[in-house]
C-alpha cells in the first residue's frame, strides 16, 4: 500500500502542482509505474474544476463561472498539458523536418502558431463547457461527472499512446522521458479503468453518452498517426496536446449527443 501511495503522489507531484510528501522524487521507476493513475489525476483536476464552477455559480453567470472553471485547472497542473499543444501547434506548425520539429518544441518561447492554438483552444473550451452546463441546468451530479469524465477521458486517450508508439527523442532532453520506457498490464488496466469509470457513471443518466468514445479515441488514433508519420512516436507535448484536443473532442461529443441522439 505504501509503494501504491508513493507511486500516486508521485504522479501527482510530476502532473500537477498540488503540494506532495517531502519524501516524493521524480523516480524513474515510479515515473514508469505512475502512468495507471494519469487519468485519476483528471479526476482531481475535474473536481477541482467543477469546485470553482459551483461556487462562483452562486452570484455570477455560467459564462463567467466557467472561465473560473478553466483557469482553475490550469493552474492545478500549471499549465502542463496546455504548455504541450501550444509547442506542438509550433513545431508542426513551422517544422518540415522530424529534427526541425522536435528543435521548434523543445524551445520555451512560444510562436504565433501557438499562441493563435491557445486562444482557439480556450475559446472552445469556454463555449462548449457553457453549452453543455445549460442543458443540464440545475443538475449538479451531472455537471461534476461531466467535468471529470472529460479530464479522466482524454488523460487515457493521452497516456495510451505510450502503450502503442515509440518515444521519439534519441535523448533523455526531455523531461517525459522516464515515463515512455516501459509498462506492464497494471498501468494498462489500472489507466482504463481510472479513465472509463467516470464516463461509465455518467452514462447511468444517459447511457448514449458512451458513444463518445468513439470520436474521442478516433482523434487519438489520428493524432498518434499524424505524429508516427512526422516526428516517428510521439513527445510529452504530443500527450499533452492529444489530452488537450481530446478533451474539446469529449465537449463537442456530449453537447451533439445530448442535444441530438
Amino acid at each position: 500500500m505504501k509503494k501504491q501511495l508513493d507511486i500516486f503522489f508521485t504522479c501527482l507531484m510530476f502532473y500537477t502542482r498540488i503540494p506532495c510528501p517531502k519524501n516524493i522524487t521524480h523516480d524513474p521507476d515510479y515515473l514508469n509505474k505512475a502512468t495507471r493513475y494519469f487519468p485519476f489525476i483528471g479526476w482531481i483536476v475535474g473536481s477541482i474544476s467543477f469546485l470553482f464552477f459551483y461556487s462562483f455559480s452562486f452570484f455570477l453567470s455560467i459564462e463567467s463561472a466557467v472561465i473560473f472553471a478553466i483557469i482553475a485547472s490550469i493552474l492545478t497542473t500549471g499549465a502542463f498539458h496546455e504548455d504541450g499543444f501550444a509547442d506542438v501547434c509550433d513545431g508542426f506548425g513551422g517544422g518540415w523536418t522530424k529534427e526541425k520539429i522536435l528543435m521548434i518544441m523543445k524551445d520555451s518561447a512560444i510562436g504565433a502558431y501557438g499562441a493563435i492554438g491557445l486562444v482557439l483552444l480556450f475559446l472552445a473550451k469556454f463555449k462548449m463547457i457553457s453549452e453543455s452546463i445549460s442543458i443540464i441546468t440545475n443538475q449538479n451530479i451531472l455537471i461534476y461527472l461531466l467535468f471529470i469524465s472529460a479530464h479522466s477521458l482524454s488523460r487515457l486517450a493521452a497516456i495510451s499512446i505510450i502503450f502503442t508508439h515509440e518515444y521519439s527523442r534519441d535523448d533523455a532532453s526531455s523531461k517525459s522521458k522516464p515515463i515512455a520506457k516501459k509498462h506492464t498490464w497494471k498501468e494498462v488496466l489500472g489507466s482504463s479503468l481510472f479513465g472509463l469509470i467516470p464516463l461509465a457513471a455518467l452514462s447511468y443518466f444517459n447511457y448514449k453518452i458512451l458513444l463518445a468514445l468513439l470520436p474521442v479515441f478516433i482523434t487519438r488514433y489520428f493524432l498518434a498517426r499524424y505524429f508516427q508519420k512526422w516526428i516517428g512516436g510521439y513527445t510529452g507535448d504530443c500527450l499533452g496536446a492529444t489530452q488537450q484536443v481530446c478533451e474539446v473532442v469529449y465537449y463537442l461529443s456530449f453537447l451533439f449527443i445530448w442535444k441530438c441522439i
